[in-house]
């Protein structure tokens, strides 16, 4: 296609990774004309091999899981790969503070499921090349956004020459180059960690709990995977949070030093950890931008906030995202309003911001308590760990809290 060419949708969603594909689906009974564009091809849609797991995976809430129910994706995610966890141990190394959570004590058969992205995404994708009005744009990189004559932001791209739309999504990641060509401000600091992910497998079964351990030099998490006979509960997903220079120790190792130091580490939680996967490491940074929106250009997902893995809600944080917006935008076309009417969108930022910045509030606290390592901070850690195990009442909040 010729640079001089335009085309028009109503809404147009540049990034196709979970939560922009599912804003897409949500929107896609609506009659919008709808573009997803993404910089990459977007994968096939094929079979997962036996065991070949992706490094990359989130721990989906029931509330997400309802959302995926909604948009039918959830059988097919479920004949893939999720692997369901019915407890949690959270724990302080060489300490004696410990919080156990069961789904039992809020009469759920789980807390969650832990899913990889690909998978979800992969179930996303086969839904949305059924849908007449989804038109997929990958590859298809932006290169500027200006403004058309009527003042609204325009799309000029690389591959597919210049887009317009009502409404601009920018569901483009945390380093969203659609926020910063829009001029939108962000509040952000770095931790100077590092989050090293790889799925490894380990000599104990995991027995469908989530682990997670904080140490002094950061956080462990092995998060349960559904692998296949007969070894279906021994592959675990780890998110491991150190600092920066000893990520890159870590990510130096071969694999057998590497699956020493983490056994190490984890206390043996699960025995020796026998094999490690490859391994990839991300710079832990948390931000949150000042506006949702600008314009005709609308935020969601890690383009508008990005969370310490702490807790794992980060997904889930812009799955909500998509889920709000996609409400908002349904209810402005029954109601005769533009997309991109400005009471519309700050409709969807009441809705989302307080939200979000409480959430980064929380992690915030939890990560700057465990990273205070004097006798007397650890005394409280411990001993506040111990009594919130001992009160049914409000773990259970914390669960149905959890759940979403």
């Amino acid at each position: 296609m010729g640079q001089a060419e335009q085309q028009s949708f109503d809404i147009i969603i540049v990034g196709a990774g979970m939560v922009g594909a599912t804003a897409a689906l949500a929107l896609a009974g609506s009659g919008v004309r709808l573009a997803l564009l993404d910089a990459r091809p977007l994968p096939t849609v094929n079979q997962l091999a036996d065991n070949e797991f992706d490094a990359r995976v989130s721990a989906i809430t029931h509330g997400s899981q309802r959302l995926f129910e909604e948009l039918q994706v959830w059988p097919q995610i479920q004949q893939q790969r999720a692997c369901a966890y019915t407890h949690m141990h959270v724990r302080e190394a060489d300490g004696t503070g410990s919080i156990d959570f069961d789904a039992s004590e809020v009469h759920s058969d789980s807390l969650g499921h832990i899913i990889e992205n690909r998978v979800i995404a992969q179930a996303l994708y086969a839904k949305i090349e059924a849908c007449s009005n989804i038109e997929v744009l990958a590859p298809a990189r932006v290169s500027a956004l200006e403004k058309d004559a009527e003042g609204k932001y325009l799309l000029r791209t690389v591959e597919a020459g210049d887009l317009k739309a009502e409404l601009i999504v920018a569901a483009d990641g945390a380093t969203s180059p659609l926020r910063a060509l829009a001029g939108i401000k962000t509040r952000e600091w770095d931790y100077a960690h590092q989050a090293i992910v790889t799925t490894v497998k380990t000599t104990l079964p995991h027995q469908h709990t989530a682990r997670q351990i904080f140490m002094d030099t950061g956080v462990l998490a092995f998060l349960p995977l559904q692998g296949d006979e007969p070894d279906a509960q021994q592959f675990c997903s780890i998110v491991w949070s150190v600092q920066t220079e000893r990520a890159g120790q870590l990510l130096a190792m071969d694999d057998e030093a590497f699956c020493r130091a983490l056994t190490r580490a984890s206390e043996q939680w699960l025995g020796k950890v026998e094999q490690s996967a490859g391994r990839y490491s991300f710079p832990l940074r948390q931000r949150h931008a000042a506006d949702y929106h600008a314009n005709n250009l609308v935020l969601i997902g890690d383009a508008a906030h990005s969370i310490h893995p702490l807790a794992g809600q980060g997904a889930n944080l812009g799955l909500q995202d998509a889920q709000a917006l996609s409400q908002e935008l349904l209810r402005a076309l029954r109601t005769g309003r533009k997309l991109s009417d400005p009471l519309v969108l700050a409709r969807y930022q009441r809705r989302r911001q307080p939200h979000n910045l409480g959430m980064m509030a929380v992690m915030e606290g939890f990560k700057r308590l465990y990273a205070e390592q004097p006798l007397p901070v650890r005394w409280l850690r411990n001993t506040a760990m111990k009594a919130v195990n001992r009160l049914p009442l409000l773990k259970q909040q914390l669960v149905r809290e959890a759940l979403g």
